[in-house]
């Protein structure tokens, strides 16, 4: 079993910029691959970014590219969503997961969830 915890949620104006970081608990951290990914109201939840094992590999959806940026401290048993530029429509409530084989963007073969943070992003 693995315990993620997300934080650095918050309201932010449209240009401006957020770190979220996600704490994982539970089991040996380096042995998850991790991705973020968001569920605005009225919405799927969609895909965000995705970090491999060692951290030395990674993908972004195609909205987000250029501007966030995942990393991931193995020794510290966190990854991160360092978010730049945020746009209105980057509001939604943020999550980070954890799945133990593979990697990459489907939210389905993810194993473990946090509770989610809210990032509001004003105009």
């Amino acid at each position: 079993q693995v315990q993620l915890v997300e934080s650095g949620g918050g309201l932010v104006q449209a240009g401006g910029s957020l770190r979220l970081s996600c704490a994982a608990s539970g089991r040996t951290f380096s042995n998850y691959a991790m991705g973020w990914f968001r569920q605005a109201p009225g919405k799927e939840r969609e895909f965000v970014a995705a970090i491999n094992r060692s951290g030395g590999m990674t993908l972004y959806a195609d909205g987000v590219k250029g501007r966030f940026t995942i990393s991931r401290d193995n020794a510290k048993n966190t990854v991160y969503l360092q978010m730049n530029s945020l746009k209105p429509e980057d509001t939604a409530v943020y999550y980070c997961a954890a799945r133990r084989t593979g990697w990459g963007h489907s939210y389905r073969e993810y194993d473990y969830w946090g509770q989610g943070t809210q990032v509001t992003v004003s105009s």
